[in-house]
């Protein structure tokens, strides 16, 4: 049976970089291309980063739609495979729907102002100064670590877990694993932890200790909040966001293989 046809309108962005630039070019003549907010779907075209920024600017502006990405960048973790020309329309009608839930942050500075942001990646604690972070680490109202000792913690997603996560040696998570990844960055104390997978539905509280002393910065995805004293994470389920994959398109494999690159 065929597919059925959902996204009649779709809108194409592409990275100002010469790569997709050329690559918008070449699929100009595909599909009666309509702005963002009309469309039913959006193609984009670039690498992981673009396309985060896409899906920001989506959640930002409230017209969340179904995000088909075509690798024009480097990594293209979150990106189909390029090609050119071919029924675009009927390739999204049969693409495999991966759920991304973005991380809600609520962090509050020492003068206690909250600021709230979504990250589709990761959320990073960072110190500010040569002095290490001492930071409190609870899940679901309980402390699990009451100092840890540190250039910093992060909280990645699923989507985010190939970025910092990986750099940081935390662990890659399959798109639909429903998990998080809670992971040191430079940890002195205590020497063996090396962090944790988390449900989805955790709720993870990071409490800085002496702030004024050790003053702690907080990044959800390219939005910073400097001298943090707390910051509350859990994931934004009425934020749900949606990628296309391609059927031959293996996401398992993918992860599987980056997992054994030397």
């Amino acid at each position: 049976m065929a597919a059925t046809n959902e996204f009649e309108r779709l809108a194409l962005l592409a990275s100002p970089t010469d790569r997709a630039q050329e690559a918008a070019n070449g699929l100009g003549g595909v599909a009666d291309w309509v702005p963002l907010e009309e469309a039913d779907a959006v193609v984009v075209l670039g690498g992981d980063g673009f396309m985060l920024h896409t899906l920001h600017q989506m959640l930002e502006t409230g017209r969340v739609i179904p995000a088909y990405g075509m690798n024009r960048g480097t990594v293209g973790f979150l990106m189909n495979h390029y090609r050119e020309g071919g029924n675009l329309t009927a390739k999204l009608a049969r693409a495999t729907r991966i759920a991304v839930a973005p991380l809600h942050m609520t962090a509050i500075t020492q003068d206690g102002v909250h600021h709230v942001h979504n990250a589709i990646n990761e959320v990073s604690l960072l110190r500010e100064t040569r002095q290490t972070a001492k930071i409190e680490v609870s899940v679901n109202d309980k402390v699990r670590i009451p100092e840890l000792v540190c250039d910093g913690v992060l909280l990645a997603t699923p989507a985010g877990s190939t970025a910092y996560n990986l750099s940081a040696n935390g662990p890659i998570l399959p798109l639909t694993s429903n998990t998080l990844a809670l992971t040191p960055i430079s940890p002195f104390r205590p020497r063996r932890w090396k962090g944790a997978i988390l449900p989805a539905h955790s709720r993870v509280t990071l409490r800085v200790r002496e702030p004024a002393k050790r003053p702690v910065a907080a990044v959800a995805d390219q939005k910073e909040v400097r001298d943090i004293a707390e910051v509350r994470l859990a994931i934004d389920e009425g934020s749900e966001l949606t990628l296309l994959f391609d059927k031959g398109h293996s996401l398992d494999e993918r992860i599987v293989s980056e997992q054994f690159i030397a």
